[in-house]
């Protein structure tokens, strides 16, 4: 039965029903009851034939004590008495008129229940379209039914061309798209497939797109569904809709089911007695979702992908052997990996000749794939604004800049003094990088305002990936965060607050040396705190010490901080005239960049070779 077929067998019945109530109605009114004109009425009460009477405003009603007509019980519309009198002298019969209010009331009653229907079966459909949910049974009688959205291979176009950066993650998927397209000859050796696999790492790095490679590369139906999607306000819904996307998948094996964004799902649940409540419906659903995983066979040719970037926090039964029994690192790629995003996003853009995708990966250490894509967008974009037909390094530099450091502030005017101040900070952490190994080269230097509080910024470019540093290179680091303070300290001998994000960053980088990588002297090599282990950043960490120590740790900090600030002081010192020189230089042109500033920071008189980190000031 259609939905069209469903509204019409609805408003007949309603119809009928109506026309029930009516015929009934008056069938009861005509047997039961006669209906007399007024005067009948009188000449009855004249000859004494009524036995009594119920008078109201507008009629008369009462009993004979013989029946007329059959009938005992009688009604009569009141008429009033003075044009009564007058029409009995002239032998006229008259009777009054009752307009029956049944209809009104009856539709008083319908009308609301009738607009209510229609309005519930309106939201319903419409629910059910949002839901995903067609056919009979939809609205919410369907609402536990999976919302995974499904595509089969000509939907998937995406495939392992499409994706780069993560060759070790491919590598590993490609054996699952093997087993796919063959299944009975895989497991000829009695091997078989992982029932889950879950890729974790930080958002942005493409856990998404190599689930959707895997089904493009496999030509099978790909069901994507996001473990949000599995909860709602009814209680057992989600376990239903688990239950709904495994019978799909089996029904159209071989599949691969994806449940992105897993965490939603899986958190681990609560162990503490008495800690239920909202959390009911979340464990019903993953307690699902576990016995699904134990129960389908993976010889049947199904796989089941996940993508997290919280797996701390997942339920430890779900990662147990036998349900996710792979976990696959797709991190932040490297330089090698970035280029070869860069060469993939870059196939659907004008390349100037000029362009070197090598340079443009060696300025973006850290960023994801996702923020390369963005970072070449970006650089269409500044080059469509220039009216230009292809981009060029110098877009990608813009780009590059527009990202890290923000947008530019073109209407944010500095007084000459704040120039100054500035030009003088930003050189200081230029000439602090340029004379103390363990630095990275110095690209740019800028005294524009950008992004939300930043007045000028120094961009260094790595040489090289870096994985590992030293507790030379990591006081190197700081003291090139406090060079501005330390020219702004040496050239107008006092502080300013434009060193308040250099400040903030040296200190982490000095406590992080103290409390987890043993660097302290005083304290030896004990960790105090934990490395975070989320992908989202810190989520907290616990005090494993005394307050003695507590104190022997803030001690160490501020040595460390403070031996950072006065190396930098002293190379400023050293090139005192430098920095006059290249802080008027900033000054008359706001930006220096390219050979002549390279030509300037040669001349820095420093403790060592530079070599390579990175420094942004506000």
């Amino acid at each position: 039965m259609n939905k069209k077929t469903a509204g019409f067998n609805v408003a007949y019945i309603f119809l009928a029903a109506l026309g029930v109530l009516m015929v009934q109605d008056w069938w009861a009114r005509s047997q039961a009851v006669a209906t007399l004109p007024y005067s009948q009425f009188q000449q009855l009460v004249r000859e004494d034939k009524v036995a009594k009477v119920t008078v109201s405003q507008d009629q008369v009603a009462g009993e004979l004590k013989e029946p007329l007509n059959g009938k005992t019980r009688f009604v009569a519309i009141r008429v009033d008495s003075d044009m009564a009198k007058e029409l009995d002298q002239h032998g006229v019969t008259y009777a009054g008129r009752y307009d029956s209010d049944f209809v009104a009331m009856l539709l008083s009653w319908v009308v609301p229940i009738a607009l209510f229907f229609g309005v519930w079966l309106l939201l319903s459909r419409r629910m059910a379209k949002q839901l995903g949910a067609g056919g009979p049974g939809g609205g919410l009688m369907s609402i536990g039914k999976s919302k995974a959205k499904v595509y089969v291979e000509t939907d998937t176009k995406t495939t392992f061309a499409d994706v780069a950066g993560v060759d070790e993650a491919k590598e590993e998927l490609k054996e699952i798209v093997t087993f796919l397209k063959d299944p009975k000859s895989y497991g000829r050796l009695g091997a078989r497939m992982p029932k889950g696999v879950l890729l974790v790492g930080p958002p942005g790095t493409g856990k998404t797109l190599l689930a959707k490679a895997v089904a493009g590369e496999a030509s099978v139906p790909f069901f994507s569904i996001s473990g949000s999607e599995f909860v709602e306000m009814f209680v057992g819904v989600g376990a239903a809709r688990v239950r709904d996307l495994f019978e799909q998948a089996r029904a159209k094996a071989p599949a691969i089911i994806f449940i992105d964004e897993l965490d939603a799902l899986g958190r681990a649940r609560a162990s503490m007695p008495g800690m239920s409540g909202g959390h009911d419906e979340k464990e019903q659903t993953l307690n699902q979702l576990l016995v699904e995983l134990d129960g389908f066979d993976p010889s049947a040719g199904i796989v089941l992908l996940a993508a997290t970037n919280r797996p701390e926090i997942l339920d430890p039964a779900l990662l147990r052997a036998g349900r996710f029994d792979r976990q696959m690192l797709v991190d932040r790629p490297d330089r090698v990996g970035r280029l070869a995003i860069l060469k993939v996003h870059t196939q659907r853009v004008v390349l100037d000749d000029g362009v070197k995708l090598e340079e443009v990966a060696a300025l973006t250490p850290g960023f994801t794939g996702a923020d390369l894509a963005n970072l070449v967008n970006e650089a269409a974009l500044v080059a469509t604004r220039r009216q230009a037909d292809k981009i060029s390094m110098e877009d990608f530099n813009v780009a590059v800049e527009r990202i890290v450091a923000g947008l530019e502030k073109k209407n944010r005017l500095l007084n000459p003094r704040e120039r100054e101040v500035v030009a003088h900070h930003e050189m200081g952490h230029a000439l602090v990088a340029a004379g103390l190994a363990g630095t990275d080269p110095v690209h740019k230097i800028s005294i524009i305002p950008r992004g939300i509080g930043a007045l000028g910024y120094t961009i260094q470019r790595p040489t090289e990936d870096r994985y590992l540093m030293t507790r030379e290179e990591l006081q190197s680091k700081m003291a090139v965060l406090l060079g501005g303070r330390a020219a702004e300290r040496l050239v107008f001998d006092h502080l300013s607050t434009g060193a308040s994000d250099d400040l903030s960053k040296a200190t982490e980088i000095a406590r992080s040396m103290v409390t987890r990588y043993g660097m302290g002297e005083a304290l030896g090599p004990v960790t105090y705190e934990t490395e975070p282990n989320g992908y989202l950043g810190e989520l907290g960490t616990r005090r494993l010490y005394s307050e003695a120590t507590a104190r022997e740790i803030d001690v160490a900090v501020r040595e460390l901080v403070e031996g950072a600030f006065q190396r930098a002081s002293a190379i400023l010192t050293d090139n005192r005239a430098l920095l006059d020189l290249g802080a008027a230089e900033l000054l008359a042109r706001e930006t220096l960049a390219g050979d002549e500033l390279q030509a300037l920071l040669g001349r820095v008189a420093g403790d060592g070779p530079r070599v390579a980190a990175a420094s942004a000031a506000g």
